[in-house]
């Protein structure tokens, strides 16, 4: 892994409901889309849509002070234990638990359910489930259904392709049927905020399915298209918005919608929001909606900033994990890419406008950190050997092997990306003896070969990992009774 420098830049009441809203079309249209993630920071056509967006994005939205605004209480509880389930111990339950390696953290924490039928799910809803063949729930819906049906807040870390999309849009689907029906000019009663595109459209894409026999509308808002699509269905009333962050807040200043009617808030993939530098926008939406929202945040991965979030946002949340928080031990995650983000976190942590690209990013994230560091809003970008191949900017300062690669022939591709067009520039190299010593005469003779000084503990290991004949040896070290 390494890391290059471009060297330009700054290191109302709500009473009352539905009564289910069994029947009826529903569905929601696609409610168009709309422009631009390149925000202040160039990209994509479009006012503010940009991953991070620009500096003064949200600059018009003020926080709103809701102790001055009557709010009725609404309800969010919706949880019926199903006698199955109370039949069950405590015992039993964490025996479950730690079958699917799943821990919880919280107070009066429900117990988990086995089927869809367990986990009392209205007809309407149980209906689509079976529909699409699903067997029983996956451990993540197990235990994430009771907790969001009975109306706390909740941090869940689990992987993609859990199954936690299901395991918040089926309860949204239900505190929406216990929620008035929208007025014109209202705002959507749940917001669900993702990273990219592509993820919001899969979500969009599920609540089409298992919102078929409802009356809930839903649409989905982005960067990259036009705007006036996704205005016109907003001011008609959706029930559901799927955002992206940049974007929605193009759409709060603009007055196309509002969040006074949101009491049912998603956080999905929180830890690559914040990775990719949505954390001030993500923070100017929570401050226009209810503080007695109920809030879901999901992530992927549990470091000190997504921790912060929560303990900022979450009051007496439920935890659940399923899988191992520490990434180290974990064998379904590439370390080189883990290591990409944590150095990239690292980085921003110390001020500096990082950003990363690694395969395990979308297209649209990988170019658009690209844009950014080519367009000098980010002075770093953190990459893999195989993100970074086909790297094309001219300007590069400086290379930093942060991880010395494995082979001499990376490490010639690397520095090369520096020094460009005749210019100077500069490469570094953490090189661990314990790690790369096996490297050290392959470095030592590329060096040799410049008019740089070379470190002395360089030439000694250099030295020291040469194989020399011996006396009897076998070849290598010297073998028995040989010498190095």
């Amino acid at each position: 892994m390494s890391y290059y420098s471009s060297g330009r830049g700054g290191s109302d009441g709500y009473g009352g409901g539905r009564g289910g809203g069994y029947g009826g079309g529903g569905g929601g249209g696609y409610g168009g889309s709309s422009g631009g993630y390149g925000g202040g920071g160039g990209g994509y056509s479009g006012g503010g849509g940009g991953f991070g967006g620009g500096s003064n994005l949200g600059a018009s939205l003020s926080n709103v002070d809701f102790s001055k605004h009557d709010l009725v209480a609404f309800e969010k509880n919706f949880y019926l234990e199903h006698p199955d389930v109370a039949k069950k111990s405590s015992a039993e339950a964490d025996a479950w638990r730690a079958s699917k390696q799943i821990v919880v953290h919280g107070d009066d924490i429900p117990k988990p359910v086995m089927t869809f039928e367990e986990a009392s799910m209205p007809e309407y809803i149980l209906t689509e489930v079976l529909k699409c063949g699903f067997e029983k729930p996956t451990p993540i819906q197990s235990q994430g259904w009771p907790m969001a049906l009975k109306g706390r807040n909740m941090v869940g870390v689990s992987a993609t392709g859990s199954g936690k999309t299901l395991a918040f849009l089926l309860p949204a689907m239900i505190h929406i049927n216990a929620q008035p029906y929208l007025k014109p000019g209202e705002g959507p009663i749940v917001l669900v905020l993702a990273p990219t595109r592509e993820l919001a459209v899969q979500i969009k894409e599920e609540c089409d399915k298992f919102g078929a026999s409802s009356e809930i509308k839903n649409t989905v808002v982005y960067g990259g298209v036009p705007k006036h699509k996704q205005v016109r269905t907003l001011r008609e009333g959706i029930e559901i918005v799927i955002a992206t962050p940049g974007r929605l807040i193009d759409h709060l200043e603009q007055g196309n919608t509002n969040l006074r009617r949101v009491t049912y808030l998603v956080l999905d993939e929180a830890d690559r929001m914040l990775d990719m530098g949505f954390e001030p926008q993500l923070r100017k939406i929570v401050s226009q909606i209810r503080p007695d929202r109920q809030v879901l945040m999901w992530s992927a991965t549990w470091p000190k900033e997504v921790q912060n979030l929560a303990r900022d946002y979450l009051n007496d949340y439920y935890q659940v994990t399923v899988g191992s928080l520490d990434l180290s031990g974990n064998k379904d995650v590439t370390q080189t890419i883990e290591g990409c983000d944590m150095l990239t976190r690292s980085l921003r942590m110390d001020g500096f406008q990082a950003r990363a690209m690694h395969g395990d990013k979308s297209q649209e994230e990988r170019d658009w950190a690209l844009r950014e560091f080519k367009s000098c809003q980010s002075s770093l970008l953190v990459a893999t050997d195989v993100a970074a191949r086909g790297l094309d900017v001219d300007d590069i300062r400086m290379v930093v092997n942060f991880d010395f690669p494995n082979d001499m022939e990376s490490y010639i591709h690397r520095i090369g990306r520096t020094g460009r067009a005749g210019r100077k520039g500069d490469a570094v190299s953490f090189f661990v003896s314990e790690k790369n010593g096996r490297l050290a005469k392959s470095l030592l003779e590329i060096l040799n070969r410049t008019t740089q000084n070379i470190p002395s503990e360089l030439q000694a290991l250099a030295a020291f990992a040469a194989p020399k004949k011996g006396r009897g040896g076998r070849g290598g070290y010297g073998g028995r009774g040989g010498r190095y």
